[in-house]
């Protein structure tokens, strides 16, 4: 019997110069296989996906965040040190601004490269490091002072255009966006035909859905509809009718015909109670109960915080040990109108103080400028937007399962982008903005003194080309040609690579976000710098011999 070979290595420690020379191999085969899906005209990569012995689902992929997701890990250990660096770097990247993958893959190599030249002949890693670090923090104020704002439906669709690259989606997150706003709430459903489509909510909604059915006026929409109700918030659950006294006794007294209850939960009793007076007519006054808002405890509070600011009301928290029986009239909020279905509470012309609710936005927005995890940013961003009332829900289409969860993605990476570049600004597109800070850095090098920082400064201005360059590549041109022309051309100018000419991006309609390329920047740089740091590599014994990506 032929014995089976051991396909485990032990531990093992790499120094230089095999260090940075199979670190190179790692990110070079990365970024090789996402460059293609740099500019409008993209190449795809295809992923091959085998299931057990029988049948494979190839994906077509065009976002270098999630090409690099997809590669788990590579053959070579030491390649495989440098893969995984970038993989993180890019896929932060990813979850951070949603876009620009490509952009800071293709700088990462290219300061990594010609780091680890310089370096080689003898330079300081340590040195090097920090005035990358001081160059990189001097291209991010360039690219802020080039920042300018967009307005209305044209720009947006021609900014969403120069992201995903789809006119007929393009038009719709346009004049989507042009309506809700930064901070907006979208939702992407399946479309329900074949053609995209686009719906808009009256108000701001939350999901919280009706107590019982029974509760439902409308029967043609199927949900509850109130007239100028009054409304309860809590986080409480109702066990006792005789909680719901207070409450009850104020809207009889003073002739308030509509109550909103938002709890946690109704016990039988009490649902019970109002369903049947309800109907006997005993009650003078018509009630809907809905869930509160949220699934976690803090979700709760915060959806509860934000609708009595939005309705002027009070909210009774469980957390600060009141009960039902604490109510006082001034708790009760106030809106136009109201309506619950099953899954969702909405209102529309809440009533509560416009100055309050301004200072609420606004700690909320200032907040959100401090948050750095991507879940709680969306979460937050959420609120907002629910709070500034502009909703839309986005009808996608896809021929297949496949394709539909493709132009999902496709939609929540270009909204991402576009929500960042209406609130920080768009800049020149097709890698223009980054062509023009090489004057800056052009003038470091010709005043600097030192051996590592002239050699920082010209790493850098070879990093600021390598977008346009394998831009201009992706579609089979010569960058050398191409860049003659677009230095006599002038600021501004860049090479549209649809039309084949050199025009002014901004009145082109080619722009990028200002956050987009920043963040593209601070990855490939300050992850670069790092990466030329490493001087050592330790493998962990057990890791697989052959793997393939």
């Amino acid at each position: 019997m032929a014995k089976k070979k051991n396909r485990w290595q032990p531990a093992k420690v790499v120094f230089q110069p095999e260090t940075h020379q199979g670190m190179q191999r790692g990110i070079d085969q990365i970024v090789n296989a996402i460059r293609p899906t740099l500019g409008p005209l993209p190449r795809v990569v295809l992923y091959d996906t085998t299931v057990g012995a029988t049948g494979r689902l190839p994906e077509l992929l065009d976002d270098g965040g999630t090409i690099a997701r997809r590669i788990v890990q590579i053959a070579d250990r030491d390649a495989d040190m440098g893969a995984m660096l970038l993989r993180h770097t890019l896929w932060r990247q990813h979850e951070d601004v949603g876009d620009g993958t490509a952009t800071a893959a293709v700088i990462f190599q290219a300061v990594y490269n010609e780091g680890r030249r310089y370096l080689a002949s003898g330079g300081d890693a340590m040195q090097l490091r920090g005035y990358l670090e001081q160059g990189m923090r001097l291209l991010l104020e360039e690219l802020a002072q080039m920042t300018f704002y967009l307005e209305g439906k044209m720009q947006l669709a021609r900014l969403a255009e120069t992201i995903c690259y789809r006119s007929d989606l393009s038009k719709l997150l346009g004049e989507i966006f042009d309506i809700i706003g930064a901070y907006g709430r979208l939702e992407i459903r399946s479309a329900r035909g074949r053609e995209m489509e686009r719906e808009y909510v009256e108000g701001m909604y939350w999901e919280g859905g009706l107590l019982s059915r029974s509760m439902i006026n409308n029967q043609e929409r199927q949900r509850a509809e109130l007239e100028n109700p009054v409304i309860l918030m809590t986080d409480l659950e109702i066990e006792d009718p005789r909680d719901l006294i207070p409450v009850l006794g104020t809207c009889v007294g003073s002739n308030m015909e509509n109550l909103l209850i938002i709890a946690r939960k109704f016990s039988e009793s009490v649902m019970a109670m109002l369903l049947s007076n309800q109907k006997q007519g005993r009650l003078k006054v018509n009630i809907v109960g809905v869930k509160t808002p949220g699934v976690s405890v803090d979700a709760q509070r915060d959806a509860l915080i934000d609708l009595a600011s939005l309705t002027g009301g009070h909210p009774l928290l469980k957390a600060t040990g009141v009960t039902a029986r604490s109510f006082r009239p001034q708790d009760l909020g106030r809106a136009r109108r109201i309506w619950a279905d099953k899954n969702n509470v909405g209102i529309i012309g809440a009533r509560g103080d416009p100055r309050q609710l301004r200072q609420h936005i606004a700690d909320l927005r200032a907040i959100y400028d401090t948050i750095t995890d991507p879940q709680d940013r969306a979460r937050m961003q959420q609120r907002i937007g629910t709070l500034m009332g502009g909703s839309a829900t986005l009808w996608v289409t896809g021929m297949t399962k496949t394709e539909l969860e493709f132009n999902k993605e496709l939609v929540k990476r270009t909204a991402e982008a576009m929500r960042g570049a209406i609130r920080e600004g768009v800049i020149p597109g097709g890698g223009v903005a980054l062509l023009a800070c090489r004057s800056v850095l052009a003038a470091r090098v010709a005043q600097c003194t030192d051996v590592d920082e002239r050699a920082a400064y010209r790493i850098l201005l070879t990093a600021v080309e390598a977008p346009t360059r394998a831009l201009l590549e992706n579609v089979g041109l010569e960058p050398g040609m191409v860049f003659a022309d677009l230095n006599s051309a002038g600021p501004g100018y860049g090479f549209d690579v649809q039309c084949q000419e050199i025009v002014d991006m901004a009145e082109a309609g080619i722009y990028d976000a200002v956050t987009v390329v920043q963040s593209a920047v601070r990855s490939g740089v300050a992850g670069a710098a790092m990466a030329l740091t490493t001087d050592v590599l330790v493998h962990r014994p057990g890791a697989p011999e052959s793997l393939t990506t």
